[in-house]
């Protein structure tokens, strides 16, 4: 009985049972060849004469295909090293690949790229090394052109009712808003920016990317500071498609009392110290040290007097502590003595306190809020 043999194609020699075609071309007996000529035609790699790179000279992101990506990138070098890995291509019969690149920076937009690879193919370990220039070029991504032409679907108008914003109410609902959309932007939404902060007498005007981001931000400044907000849609154009375009307008209301201010609700228990405002009004009695907590029909806007605030609190002298009802200090602008309640807050050893006046009345103070912690402070 004979032994079947295939012979290769182009040179005639034997080739049994390790023969491959040609690459790229079916794998059929009459196509089958030796090393010697398998090899002849092979490429371990498969390299372009050069790659382009556009990025964006604001944000760094890189221009792939028809969509910009951002990239973890240090600097240009990284994103060409990235780039080459993305567009070299190793043969699908090599194994055991492993490959390394050297940068070298030609000039400030090129890099020449030195690759060297190697791999396994028909048991035989072979290596290669290619030299590809990467040309980096500048523009401006999407979201860049936006934010640069001042585009914005939305804004955030942040005011308090009846009062004036406090400057610590200010930065806050600006480093919520901050804060939030850094965090959409983290997760891979390019469309997510605020264009531009104004800060008005009022409050702070905010103008940012989208709808539904400035209704976010409208609900987690209301969420964290306390208030409501209401929407005003205003067409103001038509998209490709005929579909109508609005830009949103969310007027934020913070709670009529800011907390640190000092109230008077007129229900002769005497004046509070409000220290929250989520919901409703809650505060602590400068009489008795009480805790103050609104009506849920006056939610937090009950009809109050304003007295002041506890930045406006003098540090006056503690002359004796009469009993567990009544303490003595000086007047914070006769300096005279007068006898004040003494209220839980207070400490019977302190030789100073604060006090505001009212009326011709002195009321103590606490330095802070009695339920708050440390780390709250």
């Amino acid at each position: 009985m004979s032994e079947s043999r295939d012979f290769c194609p182009r040179c005639g020699d034997p080739v049994g049972e390790r023969a491959e075609p040609l690459p790229g071309r079916p794998r059929t007996r009459d196509r089958k060849l030796c090393d010697d000529c398998y090899f002849e035609d092979f490429d371990l790699v498969d390299a372009p004469d050069r790659i382009e790179v556009l990025v964006c000279s604001g944000c760094g992101a890189v221009r792939r295909g028809s969509s910009w990506r951002d990239v973890e990138a240090r600097d240009y070098t990284d994103v060409a090293v990235d780039e080459t890995a993305e567009r070299l291509g190793v043969h699908v019969d090599a194994e055991a690949v492993e490959w390394g690149v050297e940068p070298e920076q030609v000039d400030e937009n090129t890099i020449r790229m030195h690759c060297q690879f190697s791999g396994v193919v028909r048991g035989t370990r072979r290596e290669e090394s290619v030299t590809v220039p990467v040309k980096i070029s500048r523009g401006t991504c999407d979201r860049c052109g936006r934010i640069a032409g001042g585009y914005y679907a939305a804004i955030v108008q942040i005011r308090a009712d009846d009062r004036e914003l406090t400057a610590e109410e200010r930065e806050r609902a600006i480093e919520i808003a901050e804060s939030h959309v850094a965090a959409q932007e983290a997760k891979g939404d390019r469309e997510a920016f605020i264009t531009e902060i104004d800060e008005t007498e009022d409050g702070p005007n905010l103008k940012i990317s989208s709808n539904g981001l400035g209704q976010d931000v409208a609900t987690r400044i209301t969420d964290q500071l306390g208030g409501s907000f209401e929407s005003y849609p205003t067409l103001v154009t038509e998209d490709a498609d005929g579909n109508e375009v609005y830009r949103v307008t969310f007027a934020v209301r913070l709670p009529r009392y800011a907390p640190g201010e000092i109230v008077d609700p007129d229900d002769g228990d005497g004046p509070v110290l409000v220290t929250g405002v989520a919901d409703r009004v809650r505060g602590v009695r400068l009489a008795s040290g009480a805790e103050y907590v609104s009506g849920f029909d006056d939610g937090d806007a009950p009809d109050a007097e304003r007295i002041g605030s506890r930045a406006d609190a003098s540090e006056t002298t503690v002359v004796t502590v009469e009993d567990e009802h009544a303490v003595q200090v000086l007047d914070p602008e006769t300096y005279e003595a007068v006898t004040v309640p003494n209220p839980d807050f207070f400490e019977n050893d302190a030789d100073v306190a604060l006090a505001v006046k009212h009326d011709g009345e002195v009321h103590l103070v606490p330095e802070r809020d009695p339920a708050a912690t440390d780390d709250e402070e």
